[in-house]
C-alpha cells in the first residue's frame, strides 16, 4: 500500500485596502518612523475598518482566492481549519462562517488559537488529519483581525499590529519528495504573565470596569517576549534540522513569525543562515499573528520551487512555539496570485 503524505498545493490571500503608515501613527501617539523602522522594522500595516466586518471577512476573500487559483471543487473540500485570536465572536467559529458563505457543502469546521503560532500549529495538524487517510482535502486558513484588540494610545504595541489573512490547500499525495516531512512543537505554559489580553475571558468577563480601563487590548512584556522568542524560534529550528539530517546549505527557505524584524535577524544570526534564504514582509503588513507566515507564503509563492526545503518557525502567547519542514509541492512561479 502506498504511504499517504499532505501537501500544500495552493495558496490564496487576502489584505485590507487601507494603508496605516508610520507618519499616521506619528500624529496618533509619541512616535516617529525613525523611531519605528529602528525599533520593529515596520514601515506599514494593512487596517481592515469598514464598519461591521471581522476576520472571518478576511478569511472569507483569501479562500475565495485560493479556490479560483487551485480551480478546485469546493464541494470536495472535506474540512476547513480557521487559525485566529480574533475571531468574529465568542461562537460560533470563524471556520462555520466561512463554510457557509462560501456553500462548502460537505465540510466541516473549526477554529483553533494558538496565538502567532496557529497558522504552524493548525498546518501540522491538517497533515496529520490527510495522513490519516480519512481527509483528501483541508484548506488551512490564517485570519487576523488585530486592529480590534491594538490599544492605539500605547506606543509600544500599536506600532506592531496589522489585519490579513492567507489560505492554503493542504491535499494527500503518494508522490515521493514531496510534503510533510515533521514538526517540533512546544508549549512551556510560562507567558501568561508577559502576554495577554487581561479582560474578556472567563476569568474577567466585560464589564464597563473592564471598558473604561482598557483592559480588552494586547498586553505585552517586549524584553521578555523577545528573549524568549530568539531562543525557542532559532532551537526549534536546529532540532527539525538534526531531525532531518539537514545543514544549513540544505535549506532553501525559512519563513519565520513575522513578530519584529529585530526578532527575525536575530534568530536567523544564530542559525547562521543568510537573509536572502528567509521570507520577510514585515516591512509592508506588520505583525498579523496567526497569519505571518501564510502571508509571506502568499507574497513569495513565486519563489518557491517544486523540491525546495522549506522550513516554518513561530513564537507566540502561551508560550507556544516550533518548526516544521516541509518540501515543497509545486513551482510557484507557474502560478497567478
Amino acid at each position: 500500500m502506498e504511504k499517504i503524505n499532505a501537501v500544500i498545493t495552493g495558496i490564496g490571500g487576502y489584505v485590507p485596502e487601507y494603508i496605516l503608515t508610520n507618519e499616521e501613527l506619528s500624529r496618533m501617539v509619541d512616535t516617529s518612523d525613525e523611531w519605528i523602522m529602528t525599533r520593529v522594522g515596520i514601515k506599514e500595516r494593512r487596517i481592515l475598518n469598514e464598519e461591521g466586518l471581522g476576520s472571518a471577512y478576511l478569511a472569507r476573500k483569501a479562500c475565495r482566492q485560493l479556490l479560483k487559483k487551485t480551480e478546485v471543487d469546493p464541494q470536495t473540500i472535506d474540512c476547513v481549519i480557521c487559525c485566529t485570536t480574533t475571531s468574529d465572536y465568542r461562537f460560533p467559529s470563524n471556520a462555520a462562517i466561512v463554510i457557509g458563505k462560501l456553500g462548502l457543502k460537505n465540510a466541516h469546521g473549526m477554529d483553533v488559537s494558538c496565538a502567532c503560532c496557529g497558522f504552524l500549529y493548525t498546518v501540522d495538524m491538517a497533515a496529520a488529519m490527510i495522513q490519516s487517510g480519512r481527509y483528501k482535502k483541508v484548506i488551512v486558513v490564517a485570519a487576523e483581525k488585530m486592529s480590534s484588540i491594538t490599544d492605539y494610545t500605547d506606543r509600544q504595541t500599536c506600532v506592531l499590529f496589522g489585519d490579513g489573512a492567507a489560505a492554503v490547500l493542504v491535499e494527500a499525495t503518494t508522490e515521493e519528495g514531496v510534503g510533510f516531512q515533521n514538526s517540533f512543537l512546544r508549549t512551556d505554559g510560562l507567558g501568561l504573565p508577559f502576554l495577554h489580553m487581561k479582560a474578556g475571558g472567563s476569568v474577567c468577563p466585560s464589564s464597563h470596569y473592564t471598558v473604561d480601563h482598557r483592559m480588552h487590548y494586547i498586553y505585552q512584556e517586549g524584553r521578555t517576549v523577545f528573549r524568549y522568542a530568539v531562543t525557542s524560534m532559532a532551537d526549534d529550528v536546529e532540532t527539525v534540522m538534526k531531525q532531518n539530517n539537514l545543514t544549513k546549505d540544505d535549506v532553501d527557505w525559512v519563513i519565520p513569525h513575522e513578530a519584529n524584524m529585530r526578532i527575525i535577524e536575530a534568530v536567523t544570526k544564530r542559525l547562521d543562515i543568510p537573509m536572502e534564504k528567509v521570507m520577510v514582509n514585515i516591512e509592508h503588513y506588520g505583525n498579523t499573528s496567526a497569519a505571518s507566515i501564510a502571508l509571506a507564503l502568499w507574497d513569495f509563492e513565486k519563489k518557491l520551487k517544486k523540491g525546495d526545503n522549506v522550513i516554518f518557525t513561530a513564537f507566540g502567547a502561551g508560550f507556544v512555539h516550533g518548526a516544521s519542514y516541509i518540501k515543497w509541492g509545486y513551482d510557484g512561479s507557474k502560478t497567478g496570485k
